[in-house]
């Protein structure tokens, strides 16, 4: 009974192996927004010598900001969701598998390795998330038309909770 009862409990801690798909996809996950972002930003400043030309309107080079604008802030979602899914990777890998060998001597590791219990990483995730949030309601914002008072009280609600929100995140740091 005693043999029966240590394999089961060395095959109950061998299963937290199975993580490593999570982490496998998750890597290729944030690689694949990487790249996606970064195609994205590279059209985007391709597109930007018509604003320079000299035949463009004052109305085509405001519709042109105001769409570059919006790309940018669509590069800056993609970049924060492959940071998401490289925390996730890095923080699953940390708690499931074991230490990440090069970032033990890295002094940039302490700034993106600080998660040592699950409740570590969903904070970290939380934050990073909470930040994608913000960036898509500035993304919506610059494509809101403000037709009626309701529409620009609406808007600074959402101001006002986007700051409430960000600074009960950062007090929950203190305690």
């Amino acid at each position: 009974m005693q043999g029966l009862v240590k394999y089961f409990e060395t095959a109950l801690w061998q299963s937290r192996l199975v993580v490593i798909f999570a982490v496998i996809t998750s890597l290729l996950s944030a690689f694949t927004m990487f790249y996606i972002a970064s195609v994205d930003a590279f059209f985007m400043i391709s597109h930007l010598a018509e604003y320079i030309s000299p035949e463009m309107s004052t109305l085509e080079r405001g519709e042109l900001r105001g769409e570059t604008v919006t790309h940018v802030v669509e590069i800056i979602d993609g970049y924060l969701l492959a940071t998401v899914l490289l925390i996730f990777a890095m923080g699953l890998y940390e708690l499931f598998i074991g230490k990440i060998g090069p970032a033990q001597n890295d002094v940039t590791a302490s700034n993106v390795l600080l998660i040592n219990s699950l409740d570590d990483l969903k904070n970290r995730l939380a934050k990073v998330i909470l930040m994608i949030l913000i960036v898509r309601f500035f993304e919506y914002a610059i494509a809101m038309d403000f037709t009626t008072p309701v529409d620009l009280l609406a808007f600074s609600g959402g101001i006002a909770l986007i700051g409430l929100s960000l600074y009960l995140s950062h007090a929950g740091e203190k305690y």
